[in-house]
């Protein structure tokens, strides 16, 4: 009875989930459009910023705790997530075009970010002061976001697209379906971990492995759902920004907050796995979408690529974590 209760429940929260993520995008686009901001900016603001909500909750609980290993492997994990997985899977159903702007100015700045945060972790560990300049540095590039909306503001109005909007949504529709969509596509993720987990252990499914995939891919759904709706309406700059957006805000705040919380120790396996998977993906993003004349693209055949560096590391973790968690039972 447990598990055809948990059954329903993950079929029902993926209903909810791709309706949620659909009228949350539809909320972005008439919302980016009516205020002149441009769409890759609202992609990565509203909808990576929002949809990095499940992230931020486990990590900052996670540190206060006493789990700051969890707090870093969530964020680094579901920045690698972001990028293979996510993107990947959103490429391979509809192909994501790269805007110039994009290659110019936000990927080397999270390229940039990521090796900073590399830097800082050399030395075994991240302390308050580490996670008081991330989240300055946060800070400094919300405040150049800005400026550079404010600055591109009467451009956008003056050369945006009338909006393609079937039913017409309204301003004010727009913005509360922009909240809704972000609370019912966080919950219904939650709910589907829940119910998958719950099935997993019903079959037997060890919880180390479940932790592995389930969990780990779990705290990453709302950004599924969100990127390929974007794909799917080839707002691809929302689709790209997504992802763009909730790696910055996992690598600078929720790390940083975790940091400040609880001062933790980084593990060997960190360094020389999880964030050079990490800093790897992000260049490799660079490169795939490389185009400085003329936006860039992922198509099929890079998200395949994508895709199967995920499942790569995801063997990996898999097959030599199962050792030691058998060794100790």
């Amino acid at each position: 009875m447990p598990v055809l209760i948990a059954f329903v429940a993950v079929v029902l929260s993926l209903v909810l989930m791709v309706w949620s993520a659909d009228r949350f995008v539809d909320g972005a686009v008439v919302a980016a459009r009516h205020y002149g901001m441009a769409p890759l900016l609202v992609g990565m603001v509203v909808v990576g910023f929002g949809t990095s909500a499940p992230e931020m909750a486990v990590s900052v609980l996670a540190a206060m705790q006493g789990s700051p290993d969890i707090a870093l492997g969530n964020a680094y994990g579901s920045n690698i997530t972001n990028i293979a997985l996510i993107l990947g899977l959103s490429a391979l159903i509809f192909p994501v075009t790269v805007p110039v702007q994009a290659v110019r100015k936000e990927l080397p700045i999270l390229l940039a970010v990521t090796f900073f945060t590399f830097w800082l972790v050399l030395d075994g560990g991240l302390g308050r002061f580490e996670g008081m300049a991330l989240l300055l540095i946060f800070g400094l590039l919300m405040a150049w976001t800005a400026l550079v909306a404010l600055r591109s503001r009467s451009t956008v109005l003056l050369t945006a697209e009338p909006v393609a909007d079937p039913d017409r949504m309204t301003v004010r529709a727009a913005l509360t379906w922009l909240v809704v969509g972000l609370v019912l596509l966080v919950v219904s993720s939650q709910v589907l971990v829940w119910g998958a987990v719950k099935i997993a252990v019903g079959f037997g499914v060890g919880e180390l492995l479940v932790g592995l995939t389930i969990v780990a891919i779990g705290t990453s759904l709302p950004e599924l759902a969100s990127s390929i709706a974007a794909a799917r309406k080839k707002e691809h700059d929302i689709a790209l920004g997504n992802i763009l957006g909730s790696n910055l805000f996992n690598t600078l705040v929720v790390v940083g907050l975790a940091a400040i919380i609880q001062p933790m120790t980084v593990t060997a396996e960190v360094m020389t796995r999880d964030l050079p998977v990490m800093a790897g993906l992000t260049l490799a993003l660079l490169v795939l979408g490389f185009g400085f004349r003329q936006a860039g693209s992922i198509g099929r055949v890079k998200g395949a690529f994508l895709v199967l560096c995920y499942c790569g590391y995801t063997l990996y973790l898999v097959t030599t974590s199962i050792p030691a968690g058998l060794s100790g039972t």
